[in-house]
């Protein structure tokens, strides 16, 4: 069980990243009795945290907007490293901690005093990162999406397409993904009443929020999973299966997920799914996987296998 001050930090944090919670579910996930959830509310409204209660079936605990900023567990410089560092993480400059630091920063900036805001975006414009070709999204952008998508309101916004048309998008957000190089949205398209996956970087100007929306059906279990195969293999003409002689956790750090699916067979062998506009090249690309593969599918692809090892094997006799 957490101790009472660290529990009250977690407890916080519960509300901050769901609308409404009811008792139960509280004292769940926090590993204590109803009542002491009571306490601990009235604990967060004594430090100034404006935490509604309901009673009755439909009763529970939501976290509402104050008159005045709630107070932080924070001192000024202690606020503004935080955002700063936070704002960097968002922008993909620390690995692996990109979407839990757009959360964070979201609930941060929604309660940040505005002087401090200010001494923040000075420190953020003086600093040029060094990015080496990846898309920049706006961390104010990221934060508004992520905001969406936790209080589940949809998004109006205008779309760049990759052939530079625009078109004007109603999307209910499920879930931002973060590749390493590029940020993606995956949400509901209301008007072509289907799933799809969205560039933020391709969005354009800032999204205007709409109504709430009741969240759907997720798409995938694995929607990590399922943004790799839509931007790797949907797009293009040719979906090119082949058997590589090697586990597929050995595969995936020489497989970037925007380029290639990898799909574990076995503990020696796996599948590697990737769509291409063209096949010639596809054989250098496996070959330079620099393991054994077997082309699965599509069968003409064994012919340019065997073309460019004819190939090879008269540049070198």
């Amino acid at each position: 069980m957490l101790a009472t001050s660290a529990r009250l930090l977690r407890l916080l944090s519960l509300l901050q990243t769901r609308r409404d919670w009811s008792g139960q579910e509280l004292a769940g996930r926090l590993e204590v009795d109803v009542r002491t959830v009571r306490r601990d509310v009235d604990r967060l409204r004594s430090l100034g945290y404006p935490v509604h209660s309901a009673s009755g079936v439909a009763g529970g605990y939501r976290l509402e907007s104050g008159a005045d900023v709630p107070p932080l567990l924070l001192d000024d410089e202690e606020a503004v490293a935080v955002a700063v560092g936070l704002r960097s993480a968002a922008g993909g400059t620390v690995a692996g901690i990109e979407e839990s630091s757009v959360r964070a920063l979201a609930k941060l900036e929604q309660v940040l005093p505005s002087r401090l805001r200010h001494r923040v975006d000075a420190l953020q414009s003086a600093v040029v990162p060094l990015l080496g070709g990846a898309p920049t999204v706006d961390a104010g952008l990221l934060t508004a999406v992520a905001a969406a998508v936790r209080d589940h309101v949809r998004l109006r916004f205008d779309y760049r397409s990759h052939g530079g048309e625009t078109s004007r998008r109603l999307v209910e957000p499920l879930r931002l993904v973060h590749t390493g190089r590029r940020w993606y949205l995956v949400g509901w398209d209301v008007d072509r009443d289907d799933w799809r996956t969205y560039r933020v970087d391709r969005v354009e100007g800032t999204p205007s929020t709409r109504q709430r929306f009741t969240p759907r059906e997720p798409p995938a279990a694995d929607i990590a999973a399922y943004v790799s195969d839509a931007v790797a293999n949907a797009p293009y003409r040719y979906h090119v299966t082949a058997r590589l002689h090697a586990p597929a956790e050995a595969m995936a750090p020489r497989v970037s997920p925007t380029s290639a699916v990898l799909e574990a067979v076995d503990e020696r062998t796996c599948l590697l799914r990737v769509g291409v506009p063209s096949l010639p090249l596809v054989p250098l690309y496996l070959a330079q996987l620099d393991v054994e593969f077997e082309v699965v599918d599509p069968p003409e692809l064994v012919e340019h296998v065997r073309a460019v090892a004819d190939r090879l094997r008269r540049a070198a006799p």
